[in-house]
């Protein structure tokens, strides 16, 4: 009666949970069949029980009975078994379901997880926008800040101005600095726009009737805006040249501040022909021994540097430190801006001889004249030491090195 019920147990290794539910089923039916069979029989036997008088007789369906009871009872707990197999083939079938609903809410919490990731990049690629406008918003204040203030210097002339005139110093003395363009094959551009320096030009003071044109262009060019700046100063450029002429001082500083904004953007061809025709003009109405021809050639000194032609540089850079130490005195501060200038063309040619001697001179200047805590003295400190190091000194750069740390 088990090989009915139970396939071998070879197949049942290689039978699926499908196979085995409907194989369950089957056996399930068959089970019951087979209890409704001896059921029947029982009764059978029972009613014939009854009907008998011999005992043999009556013992032997009393035997029969008991067989078939047996095998009921037998077939009752294969259905048990069943039925239990069942219950548990439903069991897993309502775990595995239970199993795909979970991944299905862990998928969507990934998506989830996803989207609020996106939307958190999102935030912070519109919080950064935010502070780049506020940045840009600030900057625009600053500008209106300072135009105002352009306004009120335009309107309240000091009474000192216009008494004495005195012609402000050209501080374009110092477009080699100190301390971060004495290396490299050519002379990198200074920090500070050169348009921004050109705001003090030597020579003349900028006619009241112009300042504000003037301050315009340094203040657009020192923030780049090379697109306004250049049109501004070529206006201003041509009201000179046509109220006074082409030979007026002033249209050499205008001539001067247009030449530093094109070397701002690199266009040295401009730059230095423009500068070349300022030069002119002062020569020709302010004398060749004038501060403001001093500053311009210094100017032309820089420019070519920059593009690498320090010896054509070197003579204009010494005319300059001629007319300096003639006009102000051999121990003035601007004189040993121009002999730092000086030392720097000629380290760039490996004239350290001449370097140290220029170094040396600018540093007892600012020593004397300014004090020995004075900026200048250990910027000047450092540029000699730089000069020992390319030589070989190093003894000698080290008390430098210890004097500026100390």
């Amino acid at each position: 009666m088990s090989t009915m019920v139970y396939p071998r147990e070879e197949r049942l290794e290689k039978l699926s949970q499908e196979e085995i539910i409907s194989n369950t089923k089957l056996v399930i039916q068959g089970l019951e069949a087979l209890k409704n069979e001896h059921n029947s029989i029982l009764h059978s036997l029972l009613e014939t029980i009854k009907c008998l008088k011999k005992d043999e007789e009556a013992n032997l369906v009393h035997e029969k009975s008991n067989l078939l009871r047996k095998s009921v009872e037998m077939i009752e707990l294969g259905l048990g078994e069943a039925q239990v197999m069942m219950a548990l083939s439903s069991h897993l079938n309502a775990v595995e379901s239970e199993k795909q609903k979970l991944r299905a809410q862990v998928r969507r919490l990934c998506q989830e997880n996803q989207w609020l990731r996106d939307e958190l990049a999102n935030t912070q690629q519109k919080l950064q926008k935010s502070e780049q406008s506020v940045a840009q918003l600030e900057e625009e204040k600053k500008h209106l800040e300072f135009m105002n203030q352009l306004k009120k210097y335009d309107e309240d002339v000091s009474p000192t101005e216009e008494k004495d005139g005195e012609p402000p110093k050209d501080s374009l003395d110092d477009l080699f600095p100190n301390d971060e363009e004495e290396h490299g094959p050519g002379m990198q551009q200074q920090h500070n726009s050169a348009a921004v320096a050109a705001a003090q030009q030597g020579g003349y003071e900028i006619p009241a009737r112009l300042r504000t044109l003037h301050n315009l262009v340094i203040q657009y060019a020192s923030q780049g805006r090379y697109e306004v700046a250049v049109p501004l100063c070529k206006q201003a450029l041509e009201d000179l040249e046509k109220t006074s002429g082409h030979d007026h001082p002033d249209v050499a500083t205008m001539l001067n501040i247009l030449a530093l904004v094109y070397r701002d953007q690199n266009k040295y061809k401009e730059a230095a022909h423009l500068l070349n025709d300022a030069l002119s003009i002062r020569e020709k109405t302010l004398g060749k021994d004038h501060p403001a021809v001093a500053a311009t050639l210094n100017n032309l000194a820089v420019l070519y540097g920059k593009r690498g032609k320090y010896k054509e540089a070197e003579p204009l850079c010494k005319r300059a430190l001629e007319i300096r130490e003639k006009v102000l005195g051999k121990d003035h501060p601007d004189v040993a801006k121009q002999l730092n200038n000086l030392a720097l063309l000629c380290q760039n040619q490996g004239k350290y001889e001449e370097v140290e001697y220029y170094y040396c001179r600018a540093l007892e200047i600012y020593q004397c004249r300014l004090g020995p805590d004075d900026p200048n003295v250990a910027k000047t400190k450092n540029n000699l030491a730089s000069c020992y190091l390319k030589q070989g000194k190093y003894k000698e750069a080290e008390v430098l090195y210890k004097e500026i740390l100390t």
